[in-house]
């Protein structure tokens, strides 16, 4: 079967409706998926800065897996306890407010771009031109559900905590509008696409590679950690003064509603970050254009990693050792743990030589898809080197994303949390007299060098 027998077996016109689903799919999955591995990577990372081993107990036949089967347990203990509804609470809206915090941080995660195109159509779920101003009225939207949650508890402490929320958020938004402002001014646009594609080849392209760009970074990420209730700027929830904040009389699927709703907060604010300013989908050096060219010396290149995972499979074989894995019985259980990260690493190592293979298999631009399906796919010279752009695409910016909810995280166990003062003369004082500033100089740094510093000196 070609792919044009595949285009006509699904029905003339039915592709755009197929892949719109699955952007829609994959922009829940992208975000849902990460959670819980945020939860785990929160718990492990404040047990290492703690000196602590943190989760390492629960398991399923033998599995630890690290700790992450801890997560697991999380989920199913908040889906099954029992959810109790304050007899005081408005209900309608009491019930309403973890839906809408949830709801609005994986709304707002639609117009990230995750790559170019795809067999010519975009990598995003909603091709939305104001895709930046789209975030910002998401980001704006989002403190509904805390203000909401607050109000509707009937308790003073949660109402404290849905002010603070309210006063919190709306001093951040506006120095992080004005930071995306001065994105904006660069790219001239202010569709998340553009702004990528800006971003494209060269690494000194990265906005952050400027130096309105750079300080338009730093008050975005620091009013980013106020949007999502981070410390040192989570002082909605403050427990040591408001029990737990807007959050006190939520219980069971609700309250995780409202946990889980602030790592997705996390994933979005990280995305909408690395796209802005750090080139989003795009590789240092290497524009979507060249990996389609070039998509056999991609997949050749991923043969590169067997070696690290072939040591982390030798690393885990010799887990064996450890005193713990002595100390138990035979026969025990646990015992397969190590055994079962062997496979793991083995398995991504054997994954890494298949596409070596094929690459090498490859003609000129052909991603060999034919021999590797069985001729299941005729002369997919087009499919192969698009998949293999957006396969890169996606991971890149998940690389980033990652790297970016570990800074969250690890500012969390490291810096102590504000008094409200503080936070209000922060933001007020400090931050958007700075990003009023910045927005005056990045015209005049736009005025200047219309088409980039490079560019406009000739070293381009």
């Amino acid at each position: 079967m070609s792919f044009d027998d595949l285009v006509s077996w699904l029905g003339d016109g039915a592709i755009p409706y197929y892949l719109a689903l699955a952007k829609c799919v994959f922009a829940v999955l992208f975000v849902m998926q990460l959670v819980p591995v945020l939860i785990w990577a929160e718990r492990k990372g404040a047990a290492y800065i703690q000196d602590r081993p943190g989760p390492n107990r629960a398991h399923i036949m033998g599995i630890r897996a690290g700790g992450l089967v801890h997560t697991l347990n999380d989920v199913v203990k908040l889906v099954m306890k029992e959810d109790i509804i304050p007899g005081h609470v408005e209900k309608r809206y009491w019930a309403a407010a973890p839906v809408i915090a949830m709801s609005v941080a994986l709304m707002t995660w639609i117009v990230v771009p995750f790559g170019d195109n795809f067999l010519g159509y975009q990598l995003k779920v909603s091709d939305i031109d104001g895709g930046l101003l789209f975030v910002l009225a998401g980001t704006s939207i989002g403190v509904y559900g805390v203000m909401l949650a607050g109000w509707a508890s009937n308790n003073k402490f949660s109402l404290l905590g849905g002010l603070r929320a309210s006063a919190q958020m709306v001093s951040y938004e506006l120095s992080m509008g004005l930071s995306a402002v001065v994105v904006f001014l660069m790219a001239g646009s202010v569709s998340l696409s553009n702004i990528a594609e800006m971003q494209a080849g060269a690494i000194w392209n990265w906005t952050v590679f400027t130096p309105v760009g750079l300080l338009a970074f730093v008050l975005f990420w620091t009013a980013a950690f106020a949007e999502t209730n981070r410390t040192p700027f989570d002082l909605p929830e403050g427990e040591a003064e408001l029990v737990g904040g807007y959050h006190t009389e939520y219980s069971s699927l609700r309250f995780a509603l409202f946990f889980m709703g602030e790592y997705a907060n996390m994933i979005v604010a990280a995305s909408v970050t690395a796209t802005l300013f750090f080139g989003g989908y795009n590789v240092p050096f290497v524009t979507p254009d060249m990996l389609r060219e070039h998509s056999d010396g991609v997949l050749i290149a991923a043969g590169a990693a067997i070696p690290l995972l072939v040591v982390f499979a030798v690393v885990a074989w010799k887990r064996r050792e450890r005193p713990f894995y002595q100390a138990l019985p035979a026969g025990d259980a646990r015992l397969k743990e190590p055994m079962f990260f062997v496979a793991v690493w083995l398995g991504a190592a054997g994954a890494c030589a298949a596409l070596a293979v094929a690459g090498l298999l490859g003609v000129s631009q052909q991603l060999s898809l034919n021999t590797l399906t069985f001729g299941w796919l005729e002369n997919a010279t087009v499919f192969g080197p698009d998949l293999v752009a957006a396969v890169v695409g996606i991971t890149v910016l998940i690389a980033k994303v990652l790297f970016g909810c570990w800074f969250f995280i690890w500012v969390r166990w490291t810096v102590p949390r504000f008094r409200y003062d503080q936070l209000m003369d922060l933001g007020w004082k400090r931050m958007l007299p700075l990003a009023l500033a910045n927005v005056l100089a990045a015209g005049i740094w736009v005025a200047l060098f219309p088409n980039g510093l490079l560019e406009t000196l000739g070293l381009k």
